[in-house]
């Protein structure tokens, strides 16, 4: 892992810094307590599904759960609805996106909600995108958590203005989609060698929004600060991977800013990083380790549900334990 500040060039972590940035993380974590009630260690909301792609919106979904999520909704059309709801009775599945009442119906769930997560099997139809740059504009004006990924990313590189500038949003692009994203913010095309300094440049061009260039090494900046999860993941590149990052990374957000609102003295951990940066980093290093576990099981025959059953192995090893 690496870290690097506006102040310092890039260096590469020695064990005790990475078993900081660590410690921030664990620090974040809900505590599991008979006191807690339902909902409060996370109600994430998943904003995408439609024909085409229903099993994007589950694994993000699931995936928010397995993290440590209490409650999981999806925001999909009619036609996504039957069989989101048939992959799970865990999921709240509501089929409105494409309804011509939906701002008004998903305003009265999302005061609810912690974090929305945007993107995964949304597809690209024209009225549902207005329709979701409706629900990012009400969501930041009520300052909600934001991750978004997948068709999402469309709709940002389309129109950067509905995220820009919001310092509770995560985007988490590919190489693809960064690029694509790149080069309508910055009017050139990303220099491959330059990750991390063209990723900084991208979060400052969206006014400090957290970017995460997914890869062989998931690059993090929120314009500001950079972290490097250059854990070992897995050669299989089985679809889907994106999607149970962006449900996970949904849960860690919550988390990592509500510690940062409760942290109340200045020297505190928490105060290093801003939330976005420690949710991302986190989530992409128990992906990235999920991905290696799944891997070792099964070999070429993984696929995207693997990953589910290797999220509660990594988060324990990675956060509950005292050491990696």
């Amino acid at each position: 892992m690496a870290w690097q500040s506006s102040k310092s060039s890039l260096f590469k972590q020695n064990e005790s810094q990475m078993q900081a940035v660590l410690q921030m993380i664990r620090a974040t974590l809900p505590p599991l307590a008979s006191d807690r009630h339902k909902g409060q260690s996370g109600r994430i909301a998943v904003i995408g599904g439609c024909f085409e792609y229903t099993g994007a919106p589950y694994f993000a979904g699931i995936s928010a759960l397995k993290t440590g999520g209490d409650l999981s909704h999806i925001f999909c059309t009619a036609d996504a609805g039957i069989p989101i709801k048939c992959y799970s009775p865990e999921l709240i599945v509501h089929p409105i996106l494409d309804h011509h009442n939906a701002i008004n119906i998903f305003d009265e769930w999302l005061p609810r909600m912690h974090c929305l997560v945007i993107g995964p099997g949304l597809g690209r139809d024209d009225e549902v995108v207005e329709t979701v740059k409706k629900i990012i504009a009400k969501a930041k004006a009520k300052n909600v958590n934001i991750v978004i990924d997948a068709d999402g990313l469309y709709i940002v590189t389309k129109f950067p203005d509905v995220i820009k500038g919001y310092k509770f949003a995560i985007l988490t692009p590919n190489k693809v989609e960064f690029s694509r994203l790149y080069s309508a913010l910055m009017g050139e095309t990303p220099e491959p060698d330059l990750s991390v300094s063209n990723t900084k440049d991208l979060a400052k061009a969206l006014g400090n929004v957290t970017v995460v260039r997914k890869g062989y090494h998931d690059v993090i900046s929120d314009g500001v600060n950079e972290l490097v999860c250059d854990a070992v993941g897995s050669p299989r590149r089985c679809g889907g991977q994106g999607d149970i990052l962006s449900g996970s990374m949904g849960t860690f957000l919550h988390w990592a800013r509500a510690s940062k609102t409760q942290a109340s003295k200045p020297s505190n951990r928490l105060n290093d990083l801003s939330p976005t940066l420690l949710a991302a980093y986190a989530a992409c290093l128990m992906v990235k380790t999920c991905s290696r576990m799944a891997f070792e099981k099964n070999g070429r025959s993984m696929i995207v549900s693997d990953l589910i059953d290797a999220i509660h192995p990594s988060f324990q090893s990675l956060y509950e334990n005292s050491k990696l």
